[in-house]
């Protein structure tokens, strides 16, 4: 039973989320909140908002392996998988705001992370962990990237998108509360079931964070991002995931960390080293070929590198 609410509960999960987020979304609409700021926060916060949940759960329940390892697989398939799957199913443009400015930020966030993670290396502190001061940093990090978000998107008048129709007040409600009840119910039973998954599949929780939880949580961003690339809409596409990545460190672990101190396990530096490595190998893809683009045969190389990757950190 608990293996069944476990998968059961990253569906309940991800439905609670897009209620949550709809709802939130009618309601600021309703008062005139722009359409901008919504964009920003509401939205985009809807991206990372399973990963938050599930990283919440583990930290109060004091599994920080399952926490971390969650964060850096986010990172690692939203790179390397979904920009890659994304590629190979169309080309896709890059824009100059992913290039100039979410792109760099993901790549200081990670290594942000790697310097807050080796307190023994740069401190007098023996352990190595994420802490409340470090997820106080992380948030004020966070707030700094929306703020000079903002102000970028008040600049072009063009970029408005538009969030559906503004609900009825007692529906907008109902869908919140919905959806905290389904991010409720759908973590603590993913997090429940951690323990009989690595059990049962003879691996240990952060192995099973790295791989099926973080793959089932990124499952709306591949989504997202591959309905993008066929619609040419190139910055949503790469912007998408870009973002989940910066929401996951600077958000996620800030809010975890704030929650439960995080120590840091010496087998998850390779994995944070592969965040770091696809943060570069996207960016040098960027720079080479035909244009501000990631090409099929560099969608390809990507999801071969993943590959690698999993051989490497599990079979290797």
């Amino acid at each position: 039973m608990t293996i069944f609410l476990f998968f059961l509960g990253f569906v309940v999960l991800i439905v609670g989320a897009n209620l949550l987020i709809e709802g939130a979304t009618s309601i600021g609409k309703r008062y005139n909140i722009s359409e901008i700021l919504i964009g920003l926060t509401i939205v985009a916060l809807g991206t990372s908002l399973p990963e938050l949940i599930i990283n919440v759960f583990a930290s109060a329940y004091g599994e920080t392996d399952l926490a971390i390892s969650n964060v850096l697989g986010s990172n690692i398939i939203n790179i390397l998988v979904i920009i890659g799957f994304t590629a190979i199913v169309r080309p896709v443009m890059i824009t100059p705001v992913t290039i100039n400015r979410d792109i760099p930020v993901s790549l200081i966030a990670t290594i942000l992370l790697g310097i807050m993670v080796h307190d023994s290396v740069f401190t007098s502190e023996r352990l190595n962990e994420l802490g409340a001061a470090d997820g106080i940093l992380f948030l004020v990090f966070m707030a700094i990237f929306l703020w000079v978000s903002f102000k970028y998107r008040q600049k072009d008048p063009q970029d408005k998108p538009g969030f559906g129709i503004i609900k009825p007040l007692w529906i907008a409600i109902g869908y919140i509360l919905a959806g905290l009840a389904g991010l409720y119910f759908g973590g603590d039973w993913i997090v429940d079931g951690v323990t009989e998954i690595s059990v049962f599949l003879g691996m240990n929780q952060s192995e099973v964070g790295l791989t099926i939880v973080a793959a089932a949580t990124s499952l709306p961003e591949l989504a997202t991002s591959i309905i993008a690339a066929i619609k040419k809409n190139n910055d949503i596409a790469v912007g998408n995931a870009i973002g989940s990545c910066i929401f996951n460190i600077f958000l996620v672990l800030g809010v975890s960390s704030l929650v439960h101190p995080m120590p840091f396990d010496s087998k998850s530096l390779g994995d944070l080293i592969t965040v770091l490595l696809a943060n570069l190998l996207l960016f040098i893809f960027i720079f080479t070929g035909k244009g501000r683009q990631i090409s099929r045969m560099e969608g390809i190389l990507m999801l071969v590198v993943y590959v690698g990757f999993i051989w490497f950190r599990f079979g290797g």
